[in-house]
Parts: C-alpha cells; structure tokens; sequence
C-alpha cells in the first residue's frame, strides 16, 4: 500500500486518519496549523447541532437573511427568492452545498465567539474561526475564514462517530454534502450512499476534506500551496484518499 510520506504536494500536505473506537492511526504533518477555506463550516454545524439538541436553538426557528449575509461564492440562496429560512434549513444548505449566505445567517445567529468556545470544548484549541464568509476578503478583514490542524479536526470526525443525538444529527448533515471531489474522487461508492459523510473546503492554495468512512475511519486531508498550485493538491488530496480507503478497508476486515 502506498504511504502517506510517498505523496508529492507542491505545499504542505497534513493528513490525520484514525479508527473509529480503536487505535490505528495514520498521519503526516497533522499538527501543522493551516488554512481550513469551507471545512471550519463543521465548527458552526457542531454549535448548532448542540444548541438544537441542548434546546437553545430550535431547527424550525425562522431567520430572515440580511443584506450582509449574501455572499458570493458556493451556494445556492443568492439565486433564490425566499429571505426566511429555518436554522435547520440554513444547517443542511452549509452542509450540503457548503452555502456561503447560510453560514453567514447562521453565525449572524450563535456568533463567533460562541462557535469558537464549543469548538475549545470538545478539544479544538487550535482549530476556530477567524470571521464570517467574506467575498472578496479584503486587507481590512482578518485573512483567512478559518484555520486549525489534522489531528484536531480527525478528532472532531470521530466524535461526529457517536450515538449522541447532536453527533446524529450533524452526520446526517455531513451525509447530505454533495461535493465528493476529493479524498474520494478516485473511489468506487454510491455517492447516494451513507458509506461517506464529508466535509470539503476550497480557496486559492486550498483544498480540504474531513469526514467519516463507512462509519469506522475519521479522517482529516489538508492541503495549502501558492497560489496556482491547486490542481496539484487536489491531486495530493485525492492520493490520500487512496491511502485512506485502504486502510479502512483492512481495519474493518
């Protein structure tokens, strides 16, 4: 089986991969701290799915979009006429189509900070969001949506793993995203399936993809280079898939 180490990435390339209830484990680089693009949208589907099973929030909760929360980008609400959502409408729309508009509403919502401090709970001190969705990020804006790390991020997936009813619930989310362009673009599965719940990220230099495989391996692919690399990382990222589906095939066996 081919390695981790093997991979050529024109940038940093981190992987985190581990068995879910178990101990093997994979890595590379995984406590480098980089930037997250799309993937830090699975702090804020983490918040909301604990507000929503602690009863803070409620998924049938109406929030009107603002102005400053359209958001050019991934997404389907620019192109759509309706201004009031459900917080559970808003929390499939990131997961989904990684909607720039509802992460905005959403967030516009529990806050920053309020994300940031779940996130430090369950473990993440390293991994947390800078800002809102911005298109184009200017130099008044801090630089990047989110950063974090590998390791933290696997250790997210692999609780998203568990029977609570919030970890449920954001699988559910993560099983509804319908980007599989990355660690399992080279992979033969129903993309209708449950054998994947993802996350992916994509920005200039970006591309990154944390999940749960057939619910027994989490892991966490990031990948930064210059500017003009990115076909060259998602080419790593997808390498790393490949590494990734071996060896959850030979744990599960």
């Amino acid at each position: 089986m081919r390695q981790l180490e093997e991979i050529a990435c024109p940038g940093t390339l981190a992987v985190s991969v581990r068995e879910i209830g178990g101990r093997r484990a994979l890595s590379r680089d995984q406590d480098v701290e980089l930037p997250l693009a799309s993937v830090g949208k699975l702090l804020l589907l983490a918040e909301v799915a604990m507000s929503i099973e602690g009863g803070i929030l409620r998924p049938e909760e109406q929030v009107e979009l603002c102005d400053e929360d359209y958001c050019e980008g991934s997404g389907l609400l620019l192109g759509m006429s309706g201004r009031t959502w459900t917080v559970g409408d808003l929390a499939l729309l990131t997961a989904a189509v990684s909607d720039n508009t509802a992460t905005n509403a959403l967030l516009r919502r529990v806050g920053v900070d309020r994300v940031n401090a779940a996130a430090s709970a369950l473990g993440l001190s390293r991994t947390r969001l800078l800002d809102r969705i911005r298109e184009p990020r200017g130099p008044e804006h801090p630089p990047t949506f989110a950063l974090g790390t590998a390791a933290e991020l696997a250790h997210l997936a692999c609780l998203v793993a568990g029977d609570l009813g919030w970890q449920a619930l954001m699988r559910e989310w993560m099983t509804a995203n319908t980007d599989h362009g990355l660690v399992p673009a080279l992979l033969g599965h129903d993309p209708e399936s449950d054998w994947l719940a993802n996350k992916t990220g994509t920005d200039v230099g970006v591309r990154a993809d944390v999940g749960i495989v057939r619910g027994r391996v989490a892991y966490a692919v990031l990948a930064h280079g210059e500017p003009g690399s990115d076909q060259e990382l998602a080419a790593a990222v997808r390498q790393a898939g490949l590494v990734i589906a071996a060896s959850a095939e030979s744990w599960i066996e």
